[in-house]
Protein backbone atom coordinates (compact mmCIF):
# COMPACT_ATOMS: atom_id res chain seq x y z
CA UNK A 1 0.00 0.00 0.00
CA UNK A 2 0.98 3.42 -0.61
CA UNK A 3 0.72 6.19 1.01
CA UNK A 4 -2.04 8.32 1.08
CA UNK A 5 -3.11 11.94 2.58
CA UNK A 6 -5.50 14.06 3.20
CA UNK A 7 -5.37 17.29 0.68
CA UNK A 8 -7.11 20.27 1.46
CA UNK A 9 -6.50 21.34 -1.84
CA UNK A 10 -8.27 18.20 -3.08
CA UNK A 11 -10.80 17.75 0.08
CA UNK A 12 -10.12 14.17 -0.18
CA UNK A 13 -7.52 11.61 0.81
CA UNK A 14 -5.42 11.15 -2.24
CA UNK A 15 -2.45 9.02 -2.97
CA UNK A 16 0.97 10.80 -2.14
CA UNK A 17 3.89 11.20 -5.30
CA UNK A 18 6.50 13.42 -4.60
CA UNK A 19 7.82 15.48 -7.25
CA UNK A 20 11.82 13.75 -6.79
CA UNK A 21 11.89 9.78 -6.56
CA UNK A 22 12.40 9.23 -2.57
CA UNK A 23 12.63 13.16 -1.95
CA UNK A 24 10.16 15.47 0.07
CA UNK A 25 9.94 18.98 0.11
CA UNK A 26 7.73 20.29 3.43
CA UNK A 27 7.13 23.45 4.36
CA UNK A 28 5.10 24.14 7.79
CA UNK A 29 3.57 27.39 9.15
CA UNK A 30 5.83 27.77 12.70
CA UNK A 31 5.03 30.00 15.34
CA UNK A 32 5.02 33.98 16.19
CA UNK A 33 7.58 34.13 19.16
CA UNK A 34 6.15 36.80 21.33
CA UNK A 35 4.88 34.31 24.47
CA UNK A 36 5.54 31.31 25.26
CA UNK A 37 3.77 28.50 23.29
CA UNK A 38 0.86 26.82 24.36
CA UNK A 39 -0.30 22.90 23.84
CA UNK A 40 -2.09 24.03 20.31
CA UNK A 41 1.25 24.99 19.08
CA UNK A 42 2.69 21.43 20.66
CA UNK A 43 -0.30 19.75 18.68
CA UNK A 44 1.07 21.89 15.40
CA UNK A 45 4.58 20.87 15.52
CA UNK A 46 3.90 17.28 17.03
CA UNK A 47 1.81 16.73 14.31
CA UNK A 48 4.37 17.39 11.35
CA UNK A 49 7.10 15.98 13.34
CA UNK A 50 5.49 12.83 12.87
CA UNK A 51 4.32 13.41 9.90
CA UNK A 52 8.62 13.78 8.75
CA UNK A 53 9.37 10.92 11.14
CA UNK A 54 7.07 8.49 8.73
CA UNK A 55 8.28 9.97 5.66
CA UNK A 56 11.70 9.11 6.71
CA UNK A 57 10.52 5.92 7.82
CA UNK A 58 9.46 5.70 4.80
CA UNK A 59 12.43 5.78 2.84
CA UNK A 60 12.48 9.20 1.62
CA UNK A 61 14.63 11.72 2.42
CA UNK A 62 13.13 14.78 3.54
CA UNK A 63 13.80 18.76 3.80
CA UNK A 64 11.72 19.94 6.25
CA UNK A 65 11.46 23.72 6.64
CA UNK A 66 9.37 25.46 9.71
CA UNK A 67 9.69 29.12 10.21
CA UNK A 68 9.70 31.62 12.94
CA UNK A 69 7.87 34.74 12.27
CA UNK A 70 9.83 37.24 14.45
CA UNK A 71 8.48 40.60 13.21
CA UNK A 72 4.67 41.10 13.97
CA UNK A 73 2.36 43.74 15.63
CA UNK A 74 2.12 41.59 18.51
CA UNK A 75 5.96 40.90 18.75
CA UNK A 76 6.39 45.09 18.52
CA UNK A 77 3.53 45.45 21.35
CA UNK A 78 4.41 42.81 23.84
CA UNK A 79 8.30 44.32 23.03
CA UNK A 80 7.32 47.87 24.19
CA UNK A 81 5.24 46.91 27.18
CA UNK A 82 8.46 44.66 28.46
CA UNK A 83 10.67 47.78 27.47
CA UNK A 84 12.97 45.32 25.75
CA UNK A 85 14.51 45.07 22.14
CA UNK A 86 12.06 43.31 19.76
CA UNK A 87 15.68 41.23 18.81
CA UNK A 88 15.94 40.31 22.79
CA UNK A 89 12.46 39.47 23.23
CA UNK A 90 12.44 36.90 20.02
CA UNK A 91 15.59 35.40 20.68
CA UNK A 92 14.36 34.72 24.42
CA UNK A 93 11.28 33.23 22.95
CA UNK A 94 13.05 31.14 20.49
CA UNK A 95 15.19 29.73 23.00
CA UNK A 96 11.77 28.66 24.94
CA UNK A 97 10.68 27.01 21.75
CA UNK A 98 12.89 24.76 21.45
CA UNK A 99 12.91 24.46 25.31
CA UNK A 100 9.61 23.00 24.86
CA UNK A 101 9.85 21.53 21.55
CA UNK A 102 13.13 19.52 22.92
CA UNK A 103 11.31 18.16 26.10
CA UNK A 104 8.32 16.92 24.38
CA UNK A 105 10.71 14.88 21.81
CA UNK A 106 10.41 17.18 18.24
CA UNK A 107 12.73 16.97 16.31
CA UNK A 108 14.45 19.97 14.67
CA UNK A 109 13.51 20.76 10.88
CA UNK A 110 16.18 20.70 8.29
CA UNK A 111 15.75 24.59 7.96
CA UNK A 112 14.16 27.27 11.08
CA UNK A 113 14.19 30.34 8.54
CA UNK A 114 13.45 33.89 10.82
CA UNK A 115 11.08 36.04 8.61
CA UNK A 116 13.55 39.23 9.31
CA UNK A 117 16.64 37.61 7.68
CA UNK A 118 13.98 37.36 4.22
CA UNK A 119 13.05 40.74 3.72
CA UNK A 120 15.01 41.45 0.72
CA UNK A 121 13.13 38.58 -0.80
CA UNK A 122 9.94 39.40 0.31
CA UNK A 123 10.39 43.13 -1.12
CA UNK A 124 11.74 41.17 -4.41
CA UNK A 125 8.10 39.31 -4.76
CA UNK A 126 6.21 42.43 -3.69
CA UNK A 127 7.92 44.10 -6.59
CA UNK A 128 7.66 41.83 -9.22
CA UNK A 129 3.91 41.36 -7.96
CA UNK A 130 3.48 45.29 -8.25
CA UNK A 131 5.30 44.93 -11.96
CA UNK A 132 2.38 42.85 -13.00
CA UNK A 133 -0.86 45.20 -11.63
CA UNK A 134 -1.73 42.90 -9.08
CA UNK A 135 -0.14 44.66 -6.00
CA UNK A 136 -0.48 48.66 -6.08
CA UNK A 137 0.81 50.87 -3.13
CA UNK A 138 -1.40 53.03 -1.15
CA UNK A 139 -1.94 55.60 2.01
CA UNK A 140 1.42 57.22 1.22
CA UNK A 141 2.00 59.20 3.96
CA UNK A 142 3.86 62.69 4.69
CA UNK A 143 7.31 60.82 4.82
CA UNK A 144 6.35 59.08 1.35
CA UNK A 145 5.89 55.54 2.96
CA UNK A 146 3.29 53.53 1.78
CA UNK A 147 0.87 50.35 2.46
CA UNK A 148 1.00 47.91 -0.56
CA UNK A 149 -1.84 45.58 -1.29
CA UNK A 150 -2.38 42.68 -3.07
CA UNK A 151 -5.22 42.51 -5.55
CA UNK A 152 -7.20 39.50 -5.00
CA UNK A 153 -9.49 40.04 -7.58
CA UNK A 154 -6.99 39.84 -9.97
CA UNK A 155 -6.08 36.19 -8.99
CA UNK A 156 -9.10 34.39 -10.62
CA UNK A 157 -8.21 31.29 -8.90
CA UNK A 158 -8.66 32.91 -5.17
CA UNK A 159 -10.86 31.18 -2.72
CA UNK A 160 -9.61 27.90 -3.78
CA UNK A 161 -8.10 26.29 -1.01
CA UNK A 162 -10.91 27.44 1.16
CA UNK A 163 -13.81 26.71 -1.53
CA UNK A 164 -15.17 29.96 -1.31
CA UNK A 165 -16.07 32.07 -4.07
CA UNK A 166 -15.08 35.91 -3.73
CA UNK A 167 -18.68 36.95 -2.95
CA UNK A 168 -18.89 34.69 -0.79
CA UNK A 169 -15.26 35.60 1.57
CA UNK A 170 -15.99 39.17 0.78
CA UNK A 171 -20.07 38.63 3.05
CA UNK A 172 -17.69 36.59 5.71
CA UNK A 173 -17.45 38.16 9.05
CA UNK A 174 -13.51 37.96 9.03
CA UNK A 175 -13.19 40.36 6.27
CA UNK A 176 -12.47 44.01 7.22
CA UNK A 177 -12.61 47.02 5.23
CA UNK A 178 -9.60 49.23 4.95
CA UNK A 179 -10.19 52.76 3.75
CA UNK A 180 -7.51 53.11 0.76
CA UNK A 181 -8.05 49.42 -0.40
CA UNK A 182 -9.63 48.70 -3.93
CA UNK A 183 -11.55 45.75 -2.63
CA UNK A 184 -12.06 44.81 0.83
CA UNK A 185 -10.71 41.23 0.77
CA UNK A 186 -7.54 43.03 -0.76
CA UNK A 187 -4.67 42.13 2.00
CA UNK A 188 -1.29 43.84 2.57
CA UNK A 189 2.03 42.75 1.68
CA UNK A 190 4.04 45.90 2.81
CA UNK A 191 2.96 47.77 5.78
CA UNK A 192 4.06 51.60 5.99
CA UNK A 193 6.29 52.55 9.04
CA UNK A 194 4.65 54.19 12.10
CA UNK A 195 6.34 56.93 13.91
CA UNK A 196 5.21 54.83 17.59
CA UNK A 197 7.33 51.53 16.11
CA UNK A 198 11.21 51.24 16.95
CA UNK A 199 13.71 51.47 14.21
CA UNK A 200 14.21 47.52 14.37
CA UNK A 201 11.47 47.56 12.99
CA UNK A 202 11.76 49.30 9.69
CA UNK A 203 13.37 48.64 6.54
CA UNK A 204 14.21 50.76 3.88
CA UNK A 205 12.15 49.94 0.56
CA UNK A 206 10.51 51.03 -2.85
CA UNK A 207 7.43 52.14 -0.68
CA UNK A 208 9.70 53.71 2.01
CA UNK A 209 10.12 53.31 5.72
CA UNK A 210 8.29 49.89 6.61
CA UNK A 211 8.07 46.02 7.50
CA UNK A 212 6.21 43.18 5.42
CA UNK A 213 2.62 41.38 6.15
CA UNK A 214 2.65 38.42 7.63
CA UNK A 215 1.26 36.38 4.29
CA UNK A 216 4.63 37.27 2.37
CA UNK A 217 6.67 36.32 5.03
CA UNK A 218 6.18 32.53 4.35
CA UNK A 219 6.19 32.93 0.23
CA UNK A 220 9.32 34.10 0.39
CA UNK A 221 11.19 31.68 2.96
CA UNK A 222 9.28 28.44 1.23
CA UNK A 223 10.80 29.51 -2.19
CA UNK A 224 14.26 30.23 -0.89
CA UNK A 225 15.08 27.59 0.86
CA UNK A 226 12.88 24.84 -0.81
CA UNK A 227 11.71 26.57 -5.04
CA UNK A 228 8.70 27.83 -6.80
CA UNK A 229 6.90 24.38 -6.33
CA UNK A 230 7.59 21.67 -3.67
CA UNK A 231 5.70 18.76 -2.21
CA UNK A 232 3.55 19.23 1.17
CA UNK A 233 2.27 22.79 3.05
CA UNK A 234 1.15 22.71 6.38
CA UNK A 235 -0.30 24.33 9.10
CA UNK A 236 -3.07 24.25 11.84
CA UNK A 237 -6.60 24.84 10.44
CA UNK A 238 -6.84 27.85 11.37
CA UNK A 239 -4.79 28.95 8.96
CA UNK A 240 -6.35 27.60 5.99
CA UNK A 241 -8.01 31.36 5.52
CA UNK A 242 -7.17 33.65 5.10
CA UNK A 243 -3.24 33.31 5.09
CA UNK A 244 -2.85 30.17 3.32
CA UNK A 245 -5.51 30.89 0.81
CA UNK A 246 -2.99 34.60 0.54
CA UNK A 247 -0.02 32.10 0.23
CA UNK A 248 -1.21 30.41 -2.69
CA UNK A 249 -2.68 33.90 -4.20
CA UNK A 250 1.00 35.77 -4.05
CA UNK A 251 2.84 32.83 -4.79
CA UNK A 252 1.34 31.64 -7.50
CA UNK A 253 0.45 35.04 -9.34
CA UNK A 254 4.18 35.98 -9.65
CA UNK A 255 6.34 32.64 -9.46
CA UNK A 256 4.59 29.71 -10.96
CA UNK A 257 5.24 29.14 -14.90
CA UNK A 258 2.13 28.52 -17.09
CA UNK A 259 2.69 24.73 -18.17
CA UNK A 260 2.31 23.66 -22.03
CA UNK A 261 -1.64 23.55 -21.61
CA UNK A 262 -2.16 27.11 -19.87
CA UNK A 263 -2.62 25.71 -16.31
CA UNK A 264 -0.81 26.84 -13.57
CA UNK A 265 1.43 24.56 -11.47
CA UNK A 266 0.80 25.14 -7.81
CA UNK A 267 2.83 26.50 -4.79
CA UNK A 268 2.55 23.03 -2.91
CA UNK A 269 1.04 19.97 -4.47
CA UNK A 270 -0.26 18.70 -1.18
CA UNK A 271 -1.78 20.63 1.64
CA UNK A 272 -2.22 19.27 5.32
CA UNK A 273 -4.31 20.79 8.24
CA UNK A 274 -3.98 19.77 11.68
CA UNK A 275 -6.86 20.40 13.91
CA UNK A 276 -7.96 22.17 16.80
CA UNK A 277 -6.87 21.72 20.58
CA UNK A 278 -10.33 22.43 22.66
CA UNK A 279 -11.11 23.56 26.12
CA UNK A 280 -14.48 23.06 26.89
CA UNK A 281 -15.03 22.45 23.91
CA UNK A 282 -13.83 26.01 22.84
CA UNK A 283 -10.76 26.08 20.63
CA UNK A 284 -7.45 26.95 23.27
CA UNK A 285 -6.30 30.03 21.81
CA UNK A 286 -4.29 32.97 23.39
CA UNK A 287 -7.47 35.13 22.37
CA UNK A 288 -9.85 32.99 24.12
CA UNK A 289 -7.59 32.97 27.31
CA UNK A 290 -8.43 29.63 27.69
CA UNK A 291 -4.74 28.14 26.90
CA UNK A 292 -2.26 26.11 28.62
CA UNK A 293 1.33 26.62 27.94
CA UNK A 294 3.26 23.83 27.24
CA UNK A 295 6.10 24.91 30.22
CA UNK A 296 3.03 24.59 32.58
CA UNK A 297 1.39 21.24 31.53
CA UNK A 298 4.76 19.51 31.42
CA UNK A 299 5.32 20.69 35.32
CA UNK A 300 2.07 18.02 36.06
CA UNK A 301 3.08 15.49 33.24
CA UNK A 302 5.97 13.71 31.78
CA UNK A 303 6.64 15.17 28.35
CA UNK A 304 6.07 11.84 26.75
CA UNK A 305 2.92 11.39 28.20
CA UNK A 306 1.55 14.96 27.10
CA UNK A 307 2.86 13.35 23.50
CA UNK A 308 1.41 9.84 23.41
CA UNK A 309 -1.74 12.42 24.47
CA UNK A 310 -1.83 14.55 21.18
CA UNK A 311 -0.62 11.56 19.13
CA UNK A 312 -3.14 8.76 20.19
CA UNK A 313 -5.67 11.05 18.46
CA UNK A 314 -6.00 11.61 14.93
CA UNK A 315 -4.12 14.82 13.49
CA UNK A 316 -7.14 15.75 12.01
CA UNK A 317 -9.22 15.47 14.34
CA UNK A 318 -9.85 18.02 17.08
CA UNK A 319 -8.27 17.04 20.16
CA UNK A 320 -9.69 17.96 23.87
CA UNK A 321 -7.98 18.73 26.42
CA UNK A 322 -8.32 17.65 30.23
CA UNK A 323 -6.69 16.44 33.13
CA UNK A 324 -8.86 13.60 32.79
CA UNK A 325 -7.32 12.88 29.85
CA UNK A 326 -3.99 13.07 30.14
CA UNK A 327 -4.30 11.03 33.35
CA UNK A 328 -5.99 8.71 31.01
CA UNK A 329 -2.87 8.33 28.43
CA UNK A 330 -0.66 8.15 31.52
CA UNK A 331 -2.06 5.05 32.32
CA UNK A 332 -2.42 3.81 28.53
CA UNK A 333 1.48 4.81 28.27
CA UNK A 334 2.40 2.82 31.12
CA UNK A 335 0.84 -0.48 30.17
CA UNK A 336 3.05 -0.22 27.23
CA UNK A 337 5.86 0.65 29.69
CA UNK A 338 5.24 -2.56 31.68
CA UNK A 339 5.04 -4.87 29.07
CA UNK A 340 8.49 -4.23 27.98
CA UNK A 341 9.73 -3.47 32.22
CA UNK A 342 9.06 -7.54 31.55
CA UNK A 343 11.35 -9.04 29.52
CA UNK A 344 14.60 -6.87 28.33
CA UNK A 345 14.16 -6.08 24.57
CA UNK A 346 16.57 -7.08 21.97
CA UNK A 347 17.68 -4.37 19.07
CA UNK A 348 15.37 -4.92 16.25
CA UNK A 349 15.19 -4.05 12.53
CA UNK A 350 11.55 -3.74 11.68
CA UNK A 351 10.67 -6.16 9.01
CA UNK A 352 7.52 -4.32 7.71
CA UNK A 353 6.00 -7.80 6.69
CA UNK A 354 5.79 -9.02 10.35
CA UNK A 355 1.70 -8.80 11.18
CA UNK A 356 2.24 -6.10 13.25
CA UNK A 357 4.72 -4.05 11.48
CA UNK A 358 2.37 -4.73 8.56
CA UNK A 359 -0.82 -3.26 10.34
CA UNK A 360 1.41 -0.27 11.71
CA UNK A 361 2.49 0.50 8.32
CA UNK A 362 -0.79 0.30 6.75
CA UNK A 363 -2.04 2.40 9.55
CA UNK A 364 0.13 5.23 8.85
CA UNK A 365 -0.28 5.24 5.32
CA UNK A 366 -3.58 6.11 5.21
CA UNK A 367 -3.48 9.82 6.48
CA UNK A 368 -0.70 9.27 9.09
CA UNK A 369 -3.27 6.84 11.00
CA UNK A 370 -1.53 7.08 14.49
CA UNK A 371 -4.54 6.09 16.47
CA UNK A 372 -4.73 2.62 14.32
CA UNK A 373 -0.88 2.56 14.71
CA UNK A 374 -1.12 2.67 18.77
CA UNK A 375 -3.64 0.74 18.92
CA UNK A 376 -0.90 -2.40 17.30
CA UNK A 377 1.47 -1.07 19.83
CA UNK A 378 -1.30 -2.24 22.64
CA UNK A 379 -1.98 -5.49 20.30
CA UNK A 380 1.94 -6.12 20.39
CA UNK A 381 2.20 -5.41 24.39
CA UNK A 382 -0.03 -7.88 24.83
CA UNK A 383 1.72 -10.13 22.82
CA UNK A 384 4.99 -9.18 24.89
CA UNK A 385 3.05 -10.36 28.34
CA UNK A 386 2.09 -13.49 26.67
CA UNK A 387 5.01 -14.77 25.47
CA UNK A 388 7.57 -12.77 27.37
CA UNK A 389 9.31 -12.64 23.44
CA UNK A 390 13.04 -10.40 23.74
CA UNK A 391 12.37 -9.67 20.09
CA UNK A 392 8.52 -8.91 20.21
CA UNK A 393 9.60 -6.22 22.82
CA UNK A 394 11.84 -5.02 20.63
CA UNK A 395 9.59 -4.51 18.00
CA UNK A 396 7.29 -2.82 20.21
CA UNK A 397 10.19 -0.43 21.35
CA UNK A 398 11.27 0.46 17.46
CA UNK A 399 7.80 0.77 16.61
CA UNK A 400 7.16 3.06 19.07
CA UNK A 401 10.62 4.96 17.86
CA UNK A 402 8.47 5.51 14.80
CA UNK A 403 6.45 7.84 16.74
CA UNK A 404 9.07 8.81 19.11
CA UNK A 405 7.45 6.98 22.43
CA UNK A 406 8.43 3.76 24.27
CA UNK A 407 12.13 4.88 24.37
CA UNK A 408 13.19 5.19 27.84
CA UNK A 409 14.18 2.78 30.50
CA UNK A 410 10.98 1.25 31.56
CA UNK A 411 12.47 1.48 35.09
CA UNK A 412 12.90 4.91 34.92
CA UNK A 413 9.64 5.77 33.02
CA UNK A 414 7.51 3.76 35.47
CA UNK A 415 9.32 4.88 38.83
CA UNK A 416 8.57 8.64 37.46
CA UNK A 417 6.47 11.21 40.14
CA UNK A 418 6.56 8.89 42.94
CA UNK A 419 8.24 11.24 45.23
CA UNK A 420 10.23 9.26 46.46
CA UNK A 421 13.98 8.60 47.65
CA UNK A 422 14.75 5.31 45.49
CA UNK A 423 17.63 4.80 47.69
CA UNK A 424 15.15 4.44 50.46
CA UNK A 425 12.94 2.60 48.60
CA UNK A 426 15.45 0.27 48.06
CA UNK A 427 16.14 -0.09 51.91
CA UNK A 428 12.32 -1.01 52.32
CA UNK A 429 12.23 -3.32 49.79
CA UNK A 430 15.43 -5.05 51.42
CA UNK A 431 13.93 -4.95 54.95
CA UNK A 432 11.02 -6.38 53.44
CA UNK A 433 12.68 -9.26 51.92
CA UNK A 434 14.43 -10.00 55.17
CA UNK A 435 10.82 -10.12 56.84
CA UNK A 436 9.42 -12.86 54.21
CA UNK A 437 12.86 -14.77 54.62
CA UNK A 438 11.80 -14.73 58.32
CA UNK A 439 8.09 -15.83 57.52
CA UNK A 440 7.21 -12.60 59.19
CA UNK A 441 4.68 -11.82 56.65
CA UNK A 442 2.81 -9.17 59.32
CA UNK A 443 6.07 -7.18 58.65
CA UNK A 444 6.52 -7.47 55.62
CA UNK A 445 2.89 -6.64 54.48
CA UNK A 446 3.38 -3.48 56.92
CA UNK A 447 6.13 -2.22 54.50
CA UNK A 448 4.63 -2.64 51.54
CA UNK A 449 1.44 -0.68 53.11
CA UNK A 450 3.64 1.98 54.20
CA UNK A 451 5.05 2.76 50.48
CA UNK A 452 1.78 2.40 48.93
CA UNK A 453 0.55 5.41 50.96
CA UNK A 454 3.90 7.11 49.73
CA UNK A 455 3.13 6.41 46.27
CA UNK A 456 5.08 3.20 45.51
CA UNK A 457 3.99 0.04 44.44
CA UNK A 458 6.37 -2.77 45.22
CA UNK A 459 5.83 -5.68 42.35
CA UNK A 460 6.88 -8.99 42.98
CA UNK A 461 8.45 -11.84 40.28
CA UNK A 462 10.74 -14.59 40.23
CA UNK A 463 13.25 -12.90 39.89
CA UNK A 464 12.54 -10.42 42.69
CA UNK A 465 10.80 -7.14 42.97
CA UNK A 466 10.70 -3.79 41.80
CA UNK A 467 8.68 -0.89 42.43
CA UNK A 468 6.87 2.07 40.39
CA UNK A 469 4.93 5.11 40.69
CA UNK A 470 1.33 4.98 41.70
CA UNK A 471 -1.19 5.88 38.71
Amino acid sequence: MSLRIYNTLARAVVTFTPREIAKVSMYVCGMTVYDFCHLGHARSMLSFDVVQRWLKASGYAVTYVRNVTDIDDKIIKRAIENSETITALTNRMVEALHEDADALGIERPTHEPRATDFVPQMLDLIGKLEAKGIAYATNKDTDGNADVNFSVRKFPSYGKLSGKSLDELRAGERVAVAGAKQDPLDFVLWKAAKASEPAEAKWISPYGMGRPGWHIECSAMSCALLGEHFDIHGGGADLQFPHHENEIAQSEAVLVQATTNGASQPMANYWMHNGFVNVDNEKMSKSLGNFFTIREVLKVYDPEVVRFFIIRTHYRSPLNYSDVHLDDAKGALKRLYTALDLVTAVEVQIDWMNVYASRFKAAMDEDFGTPEAVAVLFDLAGEVNRTKSAELAGLLRSLGAVLGLLQQAPQAFLQKGSGGDASEILIQIGLRADAKAQKNFAEADRIRQVLLAQGIVLKDSPTGTTWEAAA
